[in-house]
């Protein structure tokens, strides 16, 4: 591990007082965006970053999170510690004031960081608010100093309680179950940002314990995000054996990028602004796109691979199967909106597009045979996007569309409304009837699926237009796709999928999820896609009925109500159910239960549908082999 200069230039006179601290128990929602799950770890999220900020300044080697038993987590770095000494305006101690008071934080200090991810001061301070206690162990100045919070509040005075030649902090908390509906942390959820985070800082070493499973892992990558793009496409084909890596510096603003193309028809970019991760993408997303764009299109009309007579491709021919992490730092960050999640700052776009540009370019010259296996796949892929074309407009939603623009298919609903309709994606004729025939007119649409959906993971893009049922899901849902796609233009807030509760009902679901994913995320990530929860049994007893959607349901029904007189009926599929059977179970919103699809982890959710959708069986293998103990219903899988 790399040897790191401390500096004394972090003390109390850097922590600074904006406002006094809101009611954040009362209105957590406001800072920490739920009291779910999400939620619940964005606290550990929130304590790493301090940390991390401290290694991007140059002065942490090191971040170990520990998961105890007693549903804490601890987080310690060897940074330079909170600074302990009395703040001025407020004559308490500064690490106090840092964790008692909102908006006080050092990163306001101009000169303290250089970049951060955040405004230090703001999420430790939610954190102690919403832990049912928290206790800080701080070392510096020689010495090392403890307190206690209970609830945001000092439960004891900071004291200095031994000595130490060594610096750091360690922070552990326990989120307070008044507040968050659980305090259970998922090992995997934050073992992925942390693998994140060692990739986005080269050299830094991040360790995670879990003390109730008895497991650890560690992290460190000392080729950062090259090692990432390594990472993403272990179960990808590359085009090229070792991803291209540019870096530099441009308006005070340091920008680093790896890429690399495989053989796979999708386009999968990953940016990071001050290691937080932009998912909406933003202007140094803009800056990657058009030199990526500018420098292959230069390329191959210099060496004759695009002839006088062809067009310049289009960034969305030369994006197809790029694999790419894009990182940069950049002091003040804008983003826009409150969740951080796309880069508003303007000399961004510049910076990115002047030193990408540059170092592109020096790469394909220096490596022909690279450069030409890039071009040509993008000249295929726009051979193939043009073939696309006529099929793409059909799939546009005119103003005239009718239910006559879908013989057969597509049953609208009469409301115009889309907060209020919903679309059922339904497995099969027969249950397509069923749905037809029991639903509610007035707000649900319905749209049965023939067969088995086209797998888009191994399919380019005109294939994937000219398939019967995709086109057909594409015009009802009226956005579009890919760059051409426009949320406002969705006829349905609600779209669910309904196949049978069986292996072939769930490889369905897959298909259609792997569609959503790659073509249509924006629906998944403003929460329209939706999967039924049809049941798997029917029990009756005279004029008495149950629903029992498990056999783990089955068991607990039989021990509550025995099985003497009871007649049981399996459904095998949607088909069996009578229209009012299905109403009543599955598509009455008064009794139903529908699952939100939601993606909380782009990076995981793309790894894992390449495995499963992709054409390696090696990959697919081993995920079902670590998964199976998994599984307890095999064929209610959902």
């Amino acid at each position: 591990m790399k040897e790191i200069v401390k500096h004394t230039d972090y003390d109390e006179n850097q922590i600074q007082v904006l406002e006094g601290l809101e009611a954040v128990r009362r209105r957590p929602g406001m800072y920490i965006g739920s009291t779910g799950p999400r939620g619940l770890h964005h606290l550990v999220v929130e304590v790493v970053d301090n940390s991390v900020d401290e290694a991007m300044a140059g002065e942490c080697s090191r971040i170990a999170v520990t998961l105890h038993d007693d549903h804490s987590v601890s987080i310690a770095d060897n940074g330079r510690g909170f600074p302990v000494k009395i703040h001025a305006k407020t004559g308490r101690p500064a690490v106090e004031v840092a964790l008692t008071v909102l908006h006080a934080g050092s990163k306001f200090e101009e000169g303290v960081y250089k970049v951060s991810g955040g405004l230090h001061g703001v999420g430790v301070t939610v954190v102690n608010a919403l832990s049912e206690w928290l206790e800080v162990w701080v070392k510096r100045d020689g010495g090392e100093y403890h307190q206690r919070y209970k609830k945001g509040k000092p439960a004891s005075d900071l004291k200095r309680i031994g000595e130490s030649d060594t610096t750091g902090t360690c922070i552990r908390f326990k989120p307070d179950p008044e507040i968050f509906e659980e305090i259970e942390f998922s090992f995997d959820t934050i073992n992925q940002r942390l693998r994140e985070l060692a990739f986005l800082n080269k050299g830094l070493y991040i360790e995670l314990n879990d003390q109730l499973q008895e497991h650890k892992v560690t992290y460190e990558y000392s080729g950062g995000i090259l090692h990432f793009v390594e990472h993403l496409n272990r179960n990808r084909d590359p085009l090229h054996k070792k991803p291209i890596y540019c870096e530099g510096r441009r308006d005070n603003i340091e920008v680093e990028a790896a890429l690399q193309y495989t053989d796979s028809y999708t386009e999968t970019i990953f940016s990071f602004a001050n290691t937080i991760r932009t998912t909406e993408g933003g202007t140094h997303e803009a800056g990657l796109k058009t030199a990526l764009t500018r420098v292959f299109n230069d390329y191959g009309r210099k060496h004759n691979i695009l002839k006088e007579n062809q067009s310049n491709l289009s960034g969305e021919d030369i994006r197809e199967g790029l694999t790419c992490v894009l990182h940069v730092k950049l002091p003040d960050p804008q983003f826009e909106g409150q969740t951080k999640t796309k880069l508003g700052t303007t000399e961004a776009m510049g910076a990115v597009n002047s030193v990408l540009g540059e170092q592109l370019s020096i790469f394909l010259e220096e490596n022909p045979n690279v450069a030409k296996k890039i071009v040509e796949k993008a000249v295929t892929a726009s051979r193939a996007r043009e073939a696309a074309r006529q099929a793409r407009e059909l799939t546009r939603r005119k103003n005239s569309l009718e239910v006559t623009a879908l013989p057969g298919k597509l049953t609208d609903c009469a409301s115009r409304d889309p907060a209020e309709s919903e679309l059922f994606l339904v497995e099969g004729d027969s249950a397509g009837g069923n749905a037809k025939q029991g639903r509610d007119r007035r707000t649900q649409a319905i749209l049965p699926l023939r067969g088995k959906l086209l797998n888009v993971e191994k399919a380019r893009l005109d294939r994937i237009l000219n398939h019967e049922e995709i086109r057909a899901i594409i015009t009802a849902i009226g956005t579009g796709i890919g760059e051409d796609f426009d949320l406002r233009k969705a006829r349905y807030h609600k779209i669910v999928i309904m196949t049978d509760a069986d292996v072939d009902g769930a490889h369905i679901r897959t298909l259609l999820l792997t569609f959503f994913y790659r073509f249509m995320p924006q629906l998944l990530e403003n929460g329209y896609i939706y999967i039924a929860q049809p049941p798997l049994y029917m029990m009756r007893k005279g004029k008495k009925s149950h629903y029992l959607h498990s056999d783990m349901q089955l068991e607990g029904f039989y021990k509550k109500h025995g099985r003497k007189g009871w007649q049981i009926q399996r459904y095998k599929g949607l088909g069996e159910m009578s229209r009012d059977q299905l109403w009543e179970t599955t598509m009455d919103p008064s009794v139903r239960t529908l699952l939100r699809v939601a993606v909380n982890d782009a990076i995981l959710a793309d790894d894992i549908f390449t495995v499963l959708m992709g054409e390696k069986v090696e990959p697919r293998r081993a995920f079902i082999q670590d998964n199976a103990k998994k599984v307890r219903n095999l064929d209610t899988i959902g």
